[in-house]
C-alpha cells in the first residue's frame, strides 16, 4: 500500500454539500469527480441563509469573486411579530458577536457561484469535474466503487455521499435504507418579485430590502419566515403548517404547487397585511417538512456521508446548508495529509468524531425550535430564536472543535 500520485475523490452529489466539498477538497494531487443526476446542476428556487459558523468557513475558501455575483446581503437582524401583527422583539446581529455575518442567498445563484469555484482554474489544486444525469445505483464502501444506472464503474480512493435526504450512499453506509421521515409540517413557498409587492401596506420598514432582516411571525403552531434576496429583488417567505390543519396534500418534493386560497385559510387569524403580501406571489409551493435521527455511523470504508444524507434537519434554525459547509471544511482540515489509500478510513472516523456530536445537536435545537412558539391560550410569543445562536455560530472550524472537544469546553 504505497504513497499514491493522486488520489480520486468521487462525490454524489451537486447540491451545496457537495460542491462546497469539491472547493474544499482541491489540492495539486486530488482528482475531484462530482456526479449529480439531474441534467442541469440547478437547486429549487428558494432563498437561504449561510449563518456565521458558515460564513467564517466560506471567506476563508477566497469566494468573493464567485459569491459576489449572487448579490449577497447581510442580514442585520431578527424582527418578531406575534399573530395580531405587533412587533414584540428586534434581534440585531453584530458581526462581532460571531466573528462573521449572516448572509442572504438565492439557492440557485449560490449552487451556481460554487459550482462554478469548483470547476474554476483559478483557484489553487486541480478543478473538480461535474458530470450531469449520473444516476447512482449502488456504492461498494470497502473498495470505493460506485455504479451507475448506465452501467458505468466509476473507482475512487474517497466517496463522499452528498445526495441528499434520499441518499443511496447512505444506505450503502448503514447497510439499509434509512429514510427521512414527515415532521408532522408542511412549509408553503414563495419567491415575490419586489415590484409585486409595492402598493401593500405593512409596519413600517418589513419589506425595506435597503435595511434586510428576517421578519418572523409567530403564531401557536403557525409561523412565517421572510427576508429579502438576491441584492432586493425578491422577497423569499416560509409558511409553516401542521399537516393536521392542512387542506390539500404535502410532499417531500420542493416543486409540487399550493393553494392560495387554502393558504390564506390557514392564516385566516393572521394580520390581512400578510394575507396581502401572500397574494403578491406568482407562484407557491408546498413542501412536506423531513428530517431524520441520528445515524449511527456516516462512515463505512472509503465512504463518509454528509450534508442532508447525514443529518438532514428542520430549516427551523437555518443551519442545513451552514452544517453542510462545516462538513466541507472538516473532509479539507483531515484529508488535508492523506497521500495514500490505507490513510483514508481513518481520516474520515476522525471527521465522524468531530462532526457527529455537534451536527447531532444542531438537528435537536432545530427540532426544538420547531416547539409551539406561544401558549395555546394565548398569543403572547414565548419563543426564542436567539436560545441557540451561540453555540451554532460561534465555531471556529474542525480542527479547533476538536480540540475544544477533548478538554469538553464549549458545551451547550
Amino acid at each position: 500500500m504505497g504513497s499514491l500520485a493522486e488520489l480520486h475523490i468521487v462525490i454524489v452529489g451537486g447540491g451545496i454539500a457537495g460542491l462546497a466539498a469539491a472547493i474544499a477538497l482541491r489540492h495539486p494531487n486530488r482528482r475531484i469527480t462530482v456526479l449529480e443526476r439531474s441534467r442541469m446542476l440547478r437547486e429549487v428556487g428558494a432563498l437561504l441563509s449561510l449563518q456565521p459558523n458558515a460564513s467564517k468557513i466560506v471567506s476563508k475558501w477566497k469566494l468573493d469573486n464567485f459569491l459576489q455575483r449572487t448579490e449577497p446581503l447581510v442580514d442585520r437582524g431578527f424582527r418578531i411579530f406575534d399573530a395580531d401583527g405587533k412587533c414584540v422583539r428586534e434581534l440585531a446581529f453584530e458581526t462581532s458577536n460571531y466573528g462573521a455575518d449572516r448572509i442572504l442567498y438565492h439557492r440557485q445563484d449560490l449552487q451556481a457561484a460554487l459550482g462554478d469555484a469548483a470547476t474554476s482554474e483559478h483557484l489553487s489544486g486541480k478543478p473538480a469535474e461535474i458530470r450531469t444525469a449520473c444516476q447512482v445505483v449502488c456504492v461498494d464502501c470497502e473498495e470505493g466503487i460506485v455504479t451507475l444506472e448506465s452501467g458505468e464503474k466509476i473507482h475512487g480512493d474517497v466517496i463522499i455521499g452528498a445526495d441528499g435526504i434520499h441518499s443511496v450512499v447512505r444506505t450503502a453506509v448503514l447497510g439499509e435504507e434509512k429514510r427521512a421521515l414527515p415532521t408532522g409540517t408542511s412549509a408553503y413557498r414563495m419567491l415575490i418579485p419586489i415590484e409585486n409587492l409595492e402598493g401593500v401596506s405593512t409596519p413600517e420598514k418589513l419589506l425595506d430590502v435597503c435595511d434586510p432582516y428576517t421578519t418572523m411571525i409567530m403564531g401557536h403552531d403557525r409561523r412565517v419566515i421572510m427576508g429579502p434576496g438576491r441584492g432586493g429583488k425578491l422577497y423569499g417567505i416560509v409558511a409553516l403548517v401542521p399537516d393536521e390543519k392542512l387542506t390539500e396534500k404535502s410532499s417531500d418534493s420542493w416543486v409540487s404547487p399550493g393553494s392560495i386560497e387554502k393558504l390564506l385559510g390557514a392564516y385566516s387569524d393572521f394580520p390581512t397585511w400578510l394575507h396581502d403580501i401572500f397574494r403578491a406571489s406568482p407562484d407557491i409551493a408546498l413542501w412536506q417538512l423531513r428530517d431524520i435521527d441520528p445515524l449511527p455511523r456516516w462512515v463505512r470504508g472509503r465512504a463518509i456521508l454528509i450534508g442532508d444524507a447525514a443529518h438532514a434537519m428542520l430549516p427551523t434554525q437555518g443551519q442545513g446548508a451552514s452544517q453542510s459547509i462545516e462538513d466541507a471544511e472538516a473532509l479539507q482540515a483531515f484529508l488535508a495529509e492523506v497521500q495514500s489509500r490505507d490513510k483514508v478510513e481513518a481520516a474520515l472516523k476522525r471527521v465522524f468524531d468531530v462532526r457527529y456530536e455537534r451536527a447531532s445537536l444542531i438537528q435537536k435545537f432545530s427540532r426544538e425550535q420547531a416547539k409551539p412558539a406561544t401558549d395555546r391560550a394565548t398569543r403572547e410569543v414565548k419563543l426564542d430564536p436567539a436560545q441557540f445562536l451561540k453555540y451554532n455560530c460561534d465555531y471556529k472550524g474542525a480542527v479547533d472543535w476538536e480540540y475544544r472537544q477533548k478538554r469538553g469546553v464549549d458545551k451547550p
